[in-house]
C-alpha cells in the first residue's frame, strides 16, 4: 500500500531504536564463491580453459588466427562455398585478437552458466553446437540475400569477411534458455541481449555482429517452441511500472551508445553507422583535405574554400577536451537513461529533448551536401541502400526513440525534493558564466596565440559555439584557430567542462531521494502524521499521487487524488481524532466548491460517526486485521500452524533480517525485484495501486523491510511495514508489501514465518500492535442484516477472488488471531455511486489497458 514519497534521509535514525537496528545483510566472500564456481559450471571452465589453450597453440592471441587457419576453421560465404563446412561450427574455438579472447571470456563466464545451472552441462554443450551452426548458416544466408539485392561497402565487405569467435553459440543458447526463467529476468536478460545485438549489427556491421544477430534469433524462436510443445507456454505478461521504466531506459542508453560503436569500431559498415556523425565528429583523412584545399585554392572557389577551412579545423581540434565534446550528447544521454530508470519526470523531458534535437541535426546533416559528399565518400560509395539510409536513418533512430518516450510519459512521474533543480539551475548558471569570463578574458590575454589574433567582439562572438558539440557546427567555419596549449585548452575546455559539470550535477539530482509526492505540502502532513492519534493506515497519505486539503487551523488534512470528477481520499482525515469531524465537514464543504464529488474511502467508525450527521451512507469495503502484542505468545493448538513456520525455518537455515530498500545489498534488493516482477506476471493485469504498495512505496527509509533468507543469501519472501505514530512515537507497524518466491526451491509458509518474526520483534521494541491491512471487498461475517449494496459489493469480491484472492488474504491473517476492525466507503448520495465505483477502479488499476479489462473481465465472467 504505497504511493512515491519523498524521502528524507534525516529520518532514518528514528526508524529503529538503535539497539535494533540491524547491521547490513552479510554477502558471500568473493573467494568462496569462486571456489564453488568449477563444480557448478565446469563447461564454462572448460570452454574458457580451452579457447586460450587452442589460441595460444595456434599463435592466435594477439591478431586471431592467420588468413590460412582461418580460411579452414572460420565461418563466411568463401569457405563455406570451398566446402569448409566444419567453419560453422569449429570458428567457435577462436577469437579475432587478444581483445576479443578478453571480451569473449567476460561474456561466457557471465552468460553461459545461466544455461548450465537450468540445463545441465551436456544439454547445455549440444544446444550452443546447435545453435553456432544453425545461427551461422542463418546469418551466411542473410549475407548472400544482401550481396543479391543491394549494393555498396557493407554488402561487399560481409560477403569477402571470415569471422570466429564464441558470441554466436553463447548469445544463441542463453537466449534459449531464457524462456524458461522468471518472468523479470526473463525479460531484463532478452531485451539487454538482443539490443546489444541488433546495436553491433545495425551500427559496427561486421560478419561476427550479424551471425551473432541471426544466432540470438534463433534462440529465442528455438526456446519459444521448445517451451510451447512442453506446455509451459503462457501469455505475455505486461512489466511492472519500475521494470517498464527500466526497459525504457536501456532503450534511450542503446540509442546513445550505438553510435559510438560506430566511431570507434575497426570497420564503419554498418547501416546505421551514418549516425556517428550525430554524435562524434571525427577527424577526415589529412590527405583527402589537402587535395580539397589545393583544388578549391587552384580555382578560388568561395564553397571549397569554406569546407577546406572546416576540415582544417577538425584536423586541429582532436584533443581529449574536443572528443569529450564531440561526446556530450551520448554523456547527456547515458545520464537522462538513469534518471528515467528511477521514474523522474525531469529526465523524460530531458531525453526526450536531446532526441528531438539530434533528430533535428539529422534532418540538417542529410541536407547538406557537404555532408553528404564526406559521409558516401566514407561509408557507402553506391546509390540504392546506402543512400537511402544515409539520408533517412540519422533521422528516424531518435526520432522513434523520442515515439517511445512519448508513449510511456505516464510511466515518468516522480518528482525530486523541492529546490533540487533550482539549485541545479544556479550551479549551472554560475559555471557557465565563470567559464565564459575564463574564456573571454584569457583569450584577450592570449589574443597573439590565435590565428588570426581575435579582438573582444570576436570573443564574445564565438563564446557561443564554445557550448556546441563539434557535429552541430557543420558549415560553420572558425572564425579563429588556437596555435598553443592555452589557447587550445581554452577553445577545447570551456564548453566540455561547462556540460561535465552539468551531467555530473543531474546524475546527482536524479540520484537523490525522490519525494513521496509532488506537493511540498507532503512535509505538513507528515508533521500532523507524527503529532496524530495512531491511525493504522494514516502513512499512506504520504505516498505520491496525492493532493491535500488542510483544516484552517492546521490541525488536520484530507489526502486526496480527483479521478473522473470524484474526489476519492486515502483514508481519513490525518490529525488528532478531536479534529476529525470539523475535517471531514470541511473537505466536503471543498469539494462542493470545486464541483467534485466527496468520497472518503477506507475509513474507520469515527469518520463514519462523522458524516452520519451530514446525511452520507457508508458501506464496508475492507477488513482490517489487528495483532496486539502486550500479551502475544505463540502457544495453544490455535497458533499450530505458526509455531510449525517457524521451527521449520529454523531447520532450513532460513532467517528474518530487518533492513530498508535503499539499505539492503544490491544481490538483496535485486532478487526482490525479480519476486515482485514474477507475482505481477503471474497476476497478468497490472499491479494494484492506490491503498496497495509495490516497489516504488517501499523505497523509502522509514519503511522497514522483513526479508526472509537462507544461507545462500537467496531470498525467499519479502513484507514491509509502515511506521503507526502518536504523540510523535512509533506505537505500531502496519503490513503492506506482501512476496513470495514462487519457484520450487521457496519455502512453505513463509509468510506466516515472516510476520510471527515481526511481531515478537516489534513486540520487544515496545510496539503496541501490528496491523495486517485491510482486505479489501472481503469482510468478517458478524451475522447483521445485508443490505442491497453490501450484497454488491460482496458479489464482486467473490468474483474477483480467483483474479486477486481478497477472501482469501483474509483467511490467512486469520492464523493470527487478529482483532477485526471494518473499514467502510463513505458516500453523500446513492446516485454517486456508479461516479465513485468507476473512480475507484481507476485508482487501483490506472494503467489498466483495454485488453487487460476484457482479460478481467472475462475472469469475473468465469
Amino acid at each position: 500500500m504505497t504511493v512515491d514519497g519523498p524521502a528524507r534521509a534525516d529520518t532514518s535514525a528514528t526508524l529503529l531504536p538503535e539497539d535494533a537496528v540491524p547491521a547490513p545483510l552479510p554477502r558471500i566472500p568473493w573467494y568462496r564463491q569462486a571456489l564453488r564456481y568449477p563444480g557448478h559450471a565446469p563447461l564454462t571452465v572448460a570452454v574458457v580453459i580451452g579457447i586460450w589453450v587452442l589460441g595460444a597453440c595456434t599463435g592466435s592471441l594477439w591478431n586471431g588466427p592467420s588468413a590460412v587457419l582461418a580460411a579452414h576453421v572460420g565461418a563466411g560465404i568463401d569457405p563455406l562455398a570451398h566446402g569448409v563446412w566444419w567453419g560453422l561450427l569449429t570458428s567457435a574455438f577462436w577469437c579475432q585478437g587478444l581483445d576479443s579472447y578478453i571480451l569473449s571470456t567476460g561474456m561466457i563466464i557471465a552468460l553461459l552458466p545461466i544455461a548450465e545451472r537450468r540445463i545441465g552441462s551436456g544439454r547445455t554443450a549440444a544446444l550452443a553446437a546447435l545453435v553456432q551452426v544453425v545461427g551461422s548458416l542463418l546469418g551466411l544466408g542473410v549475407v548472400w540475400v544482401l550481396d543479391h539485392v543491394a549494393d555498396g561497402r557493407w554488402a561487399d565487405q560481409l560477403v569477402a569477411s571470415v569471422t570466429v569467435g564464441p558470441g554466436t553459440a553463447v548469445v544463441g543458447t542463453t537466449l534459449a534458455v531464457s524462456a524458461g526463467m522468471a518472468a523479470l529476468w526473463r525479460r531484463r536478460l532478452r531485451l539487454g541481449l538482443v539490443i546489444a545485438i541488433v546495436v553491433f549489427a545495425l551500427y559496427s556491421g561486421l560478419l561476427g555482429d550479424v551471425l551473432r544477430l541471426t544466432a540470438g534469433l534463433f534462440g529465442l524462436a528455438l526456446g519459444f517452441v521448445v517451451l510451447w510443445r512442453r506446455g509451459g507456454m503462457t501469455m505475455s505478461r505486461a512489466p511492472s511500472r519500475p521494470e517498464s521504466r527500466v526497459l525504457v531506459a536501456l532503450i534511450v542508453a542503446a540509442s546513445a551508445l550505438g553510435p559510438l560503436i560506430a566511431a570507434w569500431a575497426q570497420t564503419r559498415v554498418g547501416p546505421l553507422s551514418v549516425l556517428r556523425f550525430v554524435f562524434a565528429a571525427p577527424a577526415p583523412d589529412p590527405g583527402t583535405v589537402s587535395q580539397i584545399c589545393d583544388a578549391a585554392r587552384a580555382i578560388g572557389e568561395v564553397r571549397g574554400l569554406r569546407e577546406c577551412s572546416e576540415l582544417t579545423a577538425r584536423l586541429r581540434f582532436t584533443g581529449l577536451g574536443a572528443g569529450l565534446m564531440s561526446i556530450m550528447p551520448v554523456l547527456l544521454l547515458l545520464v537522462a537513461a538513469e534518471g528515467l530508470r528511477r521514474g523522474r519526470r525531469a529526465a523524460w523531458r530531458m531525453a526526450l529533448g536531446l532526441n528531438l534535437g539530434l533528430a533535428a541535426l539529422g534532418l540538417l546533416i542529410a541536407s547538406s551536401p557537404m555532408e553528404q559528399r564526406v559521409i558516401v565518400g566514407a561509408v557507402a560509395g553506391g546509390t540504392r541502400l546506402h543512400a537511402f539510409a544515409l539520408i533517412a536513418l540519422p533521422l528516424l533512430q531518435p526520432l522513434a526513440v523520442a515515439v517511445l518516450l512519448i508513449c510511456s510519459r505516464r510511466l515518468f512521474d516522480l518528482r525530486a525534493p523541492v529546490g533540487t533543480y533550482r539549485g541545479l539551475i544556479r550551479l549551472a548558471l554560475a559555471t557557465f558564466v565563470l567559464l565564459s569570463v575564463v574564456y573571454v578574458v584569457g583569450g584577450l590575454l592570449v589574443a597573439g596565440d590565435y590565428e588570426p589574433r581575435p579582438g573582444l567582439a570576436e570573443l564574445l562572438a564565438d563564446l557561443p559555439l564554445r557550448f556546441v558539440p563539434p557535429g552541430f557546427l557543420s558549415g560553420v567555419p572558425p572564425a579563429f584557430l588556437p596555435t598553443s596549449v592555452v589557447t587550445t585548452a581554452l577553445h577545447d575546455w570551456t564548453g566540455t567542462l561547462f556540460w561535465l559539470v552539468v551531467a555530473l550535477a543531474g546524475l546527482r539530482a536524479y540520484t537523490r531521494n525522490r519525494l513521496r509526492a509532488a506537493e511540498p505540502d507532503v512535509a505538513r502532513v507528515h508533521e500532523l502524521i507524527t503529532a496524530g492519534a495512531g491511525g493504522s493506515l494514516q502513512y499512506m497519505a504520504t505516498w505520491s499521487g496525492h493532493t491535500y486539503w488542510f483544516a484552517p487551523d492546521d490541525a488536520a488534512a484530507v489526502a486526496y487524488r480527483v479521478v473522473a470528477g470524484v474526489a476519492l481520499t486515502t483514508g481519513g482525515p490525518v490529525g488528532p481524532a478531536s479534529a476529525v469531524p470539523g475535517a471531514v465537514a470541511g473537505f466536503a464543504k471543498h469539494c462542493r466548491e470545486q464541483g467534485w464529488t466527496p468520497c472518503f474511502y477506507s475509513v474507520d467508525s469515527r469518520v463514519v460517526d462523522a458524516v452520519r450527521p451530514l446525511g452520507w451512507g457508508a458501506v464496508q469495503v475492507a477488513e482490517e486485521t489487528l495483532l496486539p502484542l502486550a500479551d502475544l505468545a505463540f502457544t495453544g493448538k490455535k497458533w499450530q500452524d505458526v509455531r510449525t513456520a517457524l521451527n521449520k525455518a529454523a531447520k532450513a537455515g532460513i532467517t528474518a533480517e530487518w533492513t530498508t530498500f535503499r539499505g539492503a545489498p544490491l544481490a538483496v534488493s535485486e532478487q526482490i525485484r525479480e519476486i515482485s516482477e514474477e507475482w505481477v506476471a503471474d497476476k497478468g493485469l497490472p499491479e494494484m495501486g492506490f491503498t496497495l504498495g509495490g516497489l516504488d512505496e517501499i523505497d523509502d527509509d522509514e519503511v522497514r523491510l522483513l526479508v526472509a533468507i537462507d544461507e545462500e543469501r537467496s531470498v525467499h519472501g519479502v513484507t514491509s511495514w509502515l511506521p503507526v505514530h502518536r504523540d510523535g512515537e512509533i506505537v505500531g507497524w502496519t503490513l503492506d508489501f506482501m512476496r513470495r518466491r514462487s519457484d520450487d526451491a521457496a519455502f512453505r509458509g513463509v509468510m506466516e514465518f515472516l510476520i510471527a518474526s515481526a511481531a515478537l520483534t516489534c513486540k520487544e521494541e515496545g510496539a503496541e500492535f501490528l496491523s495486517l491491512s485491510g482486505a479489501p471487498l472481503a469482510r468478517l461475517d458478524r451475522g447483521d442484516p445485508v443490505a442491497g449494496l453490501q450484497k454488491l459489493l460482496d458479489a464482486i469480491g467473490r468474483r474477483l477472488e480467483p483474479v486477486y484472492g481478497f477472501r482469501s488474504l483474509l483467511a490467512f491473517k486469520a492464523k493470527f488471531q487478529p482483532v477485526y476492525r471494518p473499514l467502510y466507503l463513505a458516500y453523500p448520495d446513492p446516485a454517486t455511486l456508479p461516479a465513485i465505483g468507476n473512480a475507484v477502479g481507476r485508482a487501483y488499476l490506472p494503467q489498466l489497458k483495454p485488453a487487460q479489462a476484457a482479460a478481467l473481465a472475462r475472469a469475473v465472467l468465469r
